[in-house]
C-alpha cells in the first residue's frame, strides 16, 4: 500500500512540476511575440518530454542525489514513507504556487522536504554542510550567473548586429477603417444602420508594437533566421529543463525495487507533460509577460543563456533549478533594456523565499503523520 501511494505521490509531483515549469523554456517564444500560447506549449511538452527520457542515459548522479544520499543514514532512504513525505511537501507546495501564477523551482521544494523529514527522522545527525554545497549554493548562485551572463551576451549580439548592418524596423497600421453607424434614437437597443470607413493611423500600446528585424546575417534574412534560432533556443531549454527535473523526482522511486529507473522516468515525463498541457497557462502568463516586455532578439538571448546553463548543470550533476535561471536571464535582458517590473520581480523572489521553509514545514507533518500511522 505504501509503494503504491510513493507512486501516486511522486506522480502528483512530477504533474505540478509540468504545470509550473514546462511553460518556462518557451515563455520568450510568447513573450516576444514570435509564437501563440498554444504552439509555444506543444513545442515546450515535445522537448520536454524528449529531455526526460534523454535523461536515462545521462543524468544518473541526479537521481543519487535527490534520493537524500548523505544527507540523512541509508537506512532512512530505504523506507517509503521518508520519500512520500518529500514528495508530498514538495508537490503540494509547487502546486499552490502553480494556482497564484508564481514561478516557483521545484528543485528548491524538493531541498525544502528533504530538510523538514530529514530534521524530524534523525535531527542532528543530518548532513546540513552537504546541503549547503551540494544544493543550496547552486540554487542561490544560478539564478546571479543567468542574469550577469544574460546581460553581457545581449549587449555582445546587439553589438554584432549594429555590425552587421540588421537594424530593428518597427509598423504602423496607417489605410481604410471600417465603423459601424448607430441608429441614436433607439436609446435601448442601438442597430447599425450602415458602415462607413475613412483613413486612419492606430497608434497602441508598446507592447503590442510589431518589432521586426530588417536586413540579411551572412546572406540570410535576419528575422527568419532569428525565428528559427529562438525555436531551436526554446527547445534546447525545454529538453535541459527535462534532462534536469526528471532524474530529481525519480530518486524518490528508487525504493521501490520492483520498478526500474527506466520505466520510473518514462511514467514521470508523461506525467510533467500532462501538468503542462492542463495547467501552465497563469504561470507563463507570469514569466512570459510581466516580468519584462522583449523583442525577438532579447527573447532568444534569454532562452540560450538559460540552455547553456542548465545543460551544463545537469552533465556536471548540479541540481540548479530551471526556474532560477530562467527568470534570472529574463531579469537580466531587462536589467539592460530599463524595462523590468520590479514589483514583479520582488513577488517572485518573495515567493522563491518561502518556497523552502512551505515545503519543509509540509513534509515535516507528513513523515510524523506517516510514522506514526505506519
Amino acid at each position: 500500500m505504501i509503494f503504491v501511494l510513493l507512486f501516486v505521490v511522486v506522480c502528483f509531483l512530477a504533474y505540478s512540476n509540468g504545470a509550473n515549469d514546462n511553460f518556462k523554456g518557451v515563455a520568450t517564444l510568447f513573450g516576444s511575440g514570435t509564437t501563440n500560447y498554444s504552439r509555444a506549449i506543444n513545442w515546450a511538452t515535445l522537448t520536454t518530454f524528449l529531455g526526460s527520457v534523454t535523461a536515462i542515459f545521462l543524468a544518473s548522479s541526479l537521481v543519487k542525489n535527490f534520493s537524500g544520499k548523505g544527507l540523512v543514514p541509508d537506512a532512512l532512504i530505504q523506507t517509503p514513507e521518508f520519500a512520500v513525505s518529500i514528495a508530498l511537501g514538495a508537490g503540494i507546495t509547487v502546486f499552490l504556487a502553480t494556482k497564484i501564477g508564481m514561478p516557483i523551482s521545484t528543485t528548491h521544494s524538493l531541498v525544502g522536504g528533504l530538510f523538514g523529514s530529514g530534521i524530524v527522522a534523525v535531527g542532528s545527525a543530518f548532513n546540513f554542510s552537504l546541503l549547503g554545497s551540494t544544493f543550496i549554493m547552486p540554487l542561490i548562485l544560478s539564478p546571479l550567473m543567468a542574469t550577469v551572463a544574460s546581460m553581457v551576451a545581449y549587449l555582445l549580439f546587439r553589438r554584432l548586429r549594429v555590425f552587421f548592418g540588421v537594424n530593428k524596423q518597427m509598423c504602423i497600421c496607417i489605410g481604410q477603417e471600417y465603423v459601424p453607424i448607430v441608429n441614436n434614437l433607439n436609446k435601448v437597443n442601438p442597430v447599425a444602420d450602415s458602415i462607413t470607413s475613412y483613413k486612419s493611423i492606430n497608434i497602441d500600446k508598446e507592447q503590442n508594437c510589431i518589432e521586426r528585424y530588417q536586413g540579411a546575417f551572412l546572406g540570410l534574412n535576419a528575422q527568419k533566421l532569428l525565428d528559427v534560432a529562438h525555436f531551436l533556443s526554446a527547445g534546447v531549454v525545454s529538453f535541459a529543463r527535462g534532462l534536469n527535473d526528471t532524474p530529481k523526482l525519480v530518486g524518490l522511486l528508487i525504493v521501490i525495487n520492483s520498478l526500474s529507473i527506466e520505466w520510473g522516468m518514462v511514467a514521470l515525463a508523461f506525467a510533467m507533460a500532462i501538468g503542462g498541457l492542463l495547467n501552465a497557462k497563469k504561470v507563463g502568463e507570469t514569466v512570459s509577460k510581466k516580468i519584462t516586455p522583449m523583442n525577438h532578439g532579447q527573447g532568444f538571448t534569454a532562452n540560450l543563456i538559460t540552455g547553456l546553463l542548465v545543460t551544463t548543470a545537469s552533465i556536471h550533476g548540479l541540481p540548479v533549478s530551471t526556474t532560477h535561471v530562467s527568470v534570472g536571464s529574463i531579469f537580466g535582458i531587462g536589467s539592460v533594456t530599463k524595462k523590468s517590473d520590479i514589483k514583479v520581480i520582488r513577488n517572485i523572489v518573495l515567493s522563491w523565499i518561502l518556497t523552502l521553509p512551505i515545503a519543509a514545514l509540509i513534509s515535516a507533518i507528513v513523515f510524523s503523520l506517516l510514522s506514526y500511522v505506519f
